[in-house]
């Protein structure tokens, strides 16, 4: 090929790739040239050369926006289900987690409400779960009970037409976690009511928690109405995971003593 004729290949890359970038194609406008010599090379087909370079976008675009969903989620880091022990926890039935990590039970609005004691690995579950549904394209929001509890006090007197805007309120998922740590009062209570109340139907609810159902009044204001009627819309169609065995806590303290012994 003359230089002319190179010159000119160039030229026409270099408006191809600022055509895609304008298109908002940035990964394929990155790696045009590498993608271009790779076809003439391995003479690939125009249809093949097409349909690769849009598979390569596409897969950037899903890796960029499980990244940033991750980010905003609130979800605890570095817990997933690949990372999960289930041996030391043959209660859990792997096959119950998996089917749940099909995301089934968001698609139908449902509940999940993992309990048992602490350091089960209740956090380490639901924070997985809520990572696979972020792979599988559902908006989340993770939060601590406590953490929770301050943001619907701040919108405690913000318009219904609004609240419905936040984020709590409309992700396919609210993770709710370490329910029942400390008791809530009844005006904190009627919050929660609020709150499940309009995702009832709408959204769903993963919840874990150190109370059994039974509990749940006492931890409520002592509200026994109250406590019934989020229960009612909680568990009206639901999953219960009732976690009980060792604490991984202190198997990992155990396993650090005798390290140092």
């Amino acid at each position: 090929m003359s230089n002319s004729n190179g010159k000119k290949a160039a030229l026409d890359v270099d408006k191809t790739r600022e055509k895609l970038a304008r298109l908002g194609l940035e990964h394929v406008a990155g790696r045009l040239e590498d993608k271009l010599s790779a076809a003439a090379r391995d003479e690939i087909p125009p249809y093949r050369f097409l349909d690769e370079i849009l598979d390569d976008e596409l897969s950037s675009r899903e890796e960029r926006r499980i990244r940033t969903s991750l980010r905003l989620s609130g979800i605890p880091p570095g817990m997933t289900l690949a990372n999960f022990d289930f041996s030391f926890q043959p209660g859990i039935e792997r096959g119950r987690i998996e089917t749940l990590a099909t995301c089934g039970w968001i698609r139908e609005t449902q509940t999940l409400l993992i309990q048992g004691p602490p350091g089960v690995g209740k956090t380490h579950l639901a924070a997985a779960l809520c990572v696979r549904a972020i792979e599988c394209g559902f908006s989340i929001a993770f939060h601590r009970l406590e953490e929770l509890i301050a943001l619907l006090r701040a919108d405690a007197g913000v318009p219904s037409a609004r609240l419905r805007r936040r984020k709590y309120m409309n992700v396919a998922l609210l993770a709710i976690d370490e329910v029942g740590f400390e008791q809530l009062g009844r005006a904190e209570a009627s919050l929660l009511f609020r709150l499940v109340s309009y995702r009832y139907g709408r959204g769903s609810i993963l919840i874990t928690t150190n109370k059994g159902i039974k509990d749940w009044p006492e931890m409520l204001a002592g509200d026994e109405v109250l406590a019934t009627a989020i229960l009612d819309r909680l568990l009206h169609k639901s999953h219960v995971l009732n976690i009980k065995g060792r604490s991984y806590r202190l198997r990992d303290l155990e396993q650090a003593a005798v390290g140092r012994a």
